[in-house]
């Protein structure tokens, strides 16, 4: 499976009064394996650089004046994700914009050119309720590395957010392999498992001792007492053996 974990930077919160997309990533993964193809562009958003968004991404009008506009990326951005599934952390945001971009070119929207959406935000929401599920706070709570990521960078996060969506849906200290990981040369693929014969182990049974049986029945004798009498098990302890010096 193909998968693009895309993130986008903006001039601002609503694309319906005329905020613009000004920097979009792309980090491609194919069968879980990351690929190391990347689509990184910085964007001309043919108007000015609000402050608070400037804060957020540290994308100057000066800097972005002399990049490329949307209209003239849009064909190499939508041929890297043709068939591609979308990940996206709070997609409803980085579609909305994209849709918006498309829409001023005569495109069509992005479900026309994907295969489909997935949102990381809504799959956090659903492991973790309600924890923060930020990009930041679940890349702590999996142990992702985000010490370099300062201000917001679309290939940046777009990286980071793969790390997550893998511990998200594998899980960070698995013991499942993916299957390419697993197969083996001249097998078809299969792992075979030498079988063990556990009855060649003598495993020793090493009984309580007099104070440990003590212990045990005065744990016993507190929970009968905390209960009012209304302890229901009751099971005799053999009597300690000794146990021969080695």
């Amino acid at each position: 499976m193909r998968q693009i974990f895309f993130d986008t930077e903006t001039t601002g919160l609503n694309p319906e009064s005329g905020d613009r997309v000004v920097d979009i990533g792309c980090v491609e993964m194919v069968n879980r394996q990351l690929t190391g193809r990347h689509l990184h562009f910085y964007l001309n958003p043919e108007r000015d650089m609000p402050e608070e968004a400037f804060r957020v991404h540290g994308l100057s009008s000066e800097f972005l004046a002399d990049k490329p506009k949307f209209a003239e990326v849009v064909d190499e951005l939508l041929a890297f994700m043709r068939g591609a599934e979308l990940v996206i952390h709070n997609a409803a945001f980085d579609v909305g914009f994209i849709n918006a971009e498309l829409k001023r070119c005569g495109r069509a929207p992005l479900h026309e050119c994907v295969a489909s959406v997935r949102d990381t935000l809504l799959m956090a929401r659903d492991m973790f309720p309600g924890k923060a599920n930020s990009l930041d706070a679940l890349c702590r709570r999996l142990e992702v590395d985000n010490s370099n990521r300062g201000l917001h960078g679309a290939v940046k996060d777009a990286e980071l957010l793969a790390e997550v969506y893998i511990r998200l849906t594998r899980g960070q200290d698995s013991l499942v392999i993916d299957d390419s990981a697993a197969s083996t040369p001249g097998q078809g693929g299969a792992m075979e498992i030498a079988a063990i014969d556990f009855s060649a182990f003598a495993l020793p049974v090493i009984a309580a001792t007099a104070e440990e049986l003590a212990l045990h029945d005065k744990v016993l004798a507190e929970l009968d007492k905390a209960s009012g009498g209304k302890r229901i098990w009751q099971v005799d302890a053999p009597a300690a053996e000794a146990v021969p010096a080695a």
